[in-house]
């Protein structure tokens, strides 16, 4: 049974406000996307050059000045810059081939998956009242599809069913970065991983402009209608990271998907007052879906285990106190 109670506590509050702001985030990153492909520039991954530039920058500058040692392995962070980058390639790629809509609501694929791999990994164990409002989100999800095969007009895009693809590769991919980063975040440092993510993430862009995208920039007719678009994406997914692991710190990454799908109502907003595009009816019906999902996964029992590295980090530290307390008896 849902009751007020399970939403007062501050913890939930602060992931609730802190959600919505990086769900408008997101929406603000799919309507630059949209942009972008709409003036046939197609360069998904010097979109999100400039964002691990920043990150790099700023973060990179606060680690240098405290001069610590790294507080985990420099190869977890290759691997998850790799991953990040590749994510951000297929899901912004997805916009030269379907909706804004459709991204954004397909974008709820990394759920499962992150429940998955938290499971996995992580040790996280849901109950059967959560699963249910995941189901019911991946039943939006699967209308979605349905709604894109089934649409009569295709101004949502070229090729709907081959964004939908890559929409859903990516999201499972962002679903990796998520799993990563919320270990990350709990047993190293916000501010290590957000300047590691920053110059590895950068490194593997640099790498993959120079090989894919480098003649497709030099033909861009840069414009204040093409800069724009591309410094808008940069600061909204830079302010996007660098809350993110707020976020996963306190309420995990399955959280963190859940609170984005109500990016799909601002999605549809955008498609209709700003593109004044028709939506299709079946959006309605999985929006609803999405919803219903997400309010039946919040009234879930709030004392089941989902932080497991909290455990872990009470353990260490009355370990840490007891080899305190031997040897100041010593």
């Amino acid at each position: 049974m849902i009751t007020f109670e399970q939403f007062r506590n501050k913890n939930t509050l602060i992931g609730l406000g802190l959600g919505q702001f990086l769900s408008l985030l997101i929406t603000s990153t799919g309507f630059t996307s949209s942009e972008l492909a709409k003036k046939g520039i197609n360069a998904p991954t010097s979109q999100s050059f400039l964002n691990y530039v920043f990150l790099a920058i700023v973060y990179g500058s606060i680690v240098l000045y405290r001069r610590e040692a790294l507080k985990a392995k420099w190869y977890y962070y290759i691997l998850l810059g790799l991953v990040d980058v590749e994510a951000n390639f297929l899901v912004v790629k997805a916009y030269q081939y379907t909706s804004l809509t459709s991204v954004m609501l397909l974008d709820c694929w990394s759920i499962p998956c992150v429940m998955l791999f938290t499971w996995i990994f992580l040790k996280t164990k849901y109950r059967l009242l959560k699963i249910t409002g995941v189901l019911v989100c991946l039943a939006g999800l699967v209308l979605v599809v349905f709604s894109d095969v089934h649409a009569g007009d295709r101004a949502g895009g070229s090729n709907p069913r081959i964004g939908d693809l890559l929409v859903i590769a990516g999201a499972t991919l962002y679903a990796v970065s998520n799993v990563s980063e919320e270990f990350l975040v709990k047993n190293a440092d916000r501010v290590e991983l957000m300047a590691m993510l920053g110059v590895f993430g950068g490194i593997v862009s640099a790498i993959q402009i120079s090989i894919l995208e480098r003649n497709e920039l030099k033909s861009i007719h840069w414009s204040a209608g093409a800069a724009l678009p591309f410094v808008g994406f940069s600061v909204a997914m830079f302010l996007f990271y660098s809350l993110v692991p707020v976020l996963l710190k306190i309420n995990g990454s399955t959280m963190l998907n859940l609170s984005l799908l109500t990016s799909d109502m601002w999605a549809v907003l955008i498609r209709i007052f700003a593109y004044h595009e028709k939506v299709d009816w079946m959006y309605y019906v999985a929006f609803g879906a999405v919803v219903v999902g997400l309010i039946i996964y919040s009234g879930g029992d709030t004392n089941e285990n989902e932080d497991p590295l909290h455990f872990a980090e009470d353990a260490n530290q009355r370990q840490h106190d007891e080899e305190a307390t031997t040897s100041g008896k010593s």
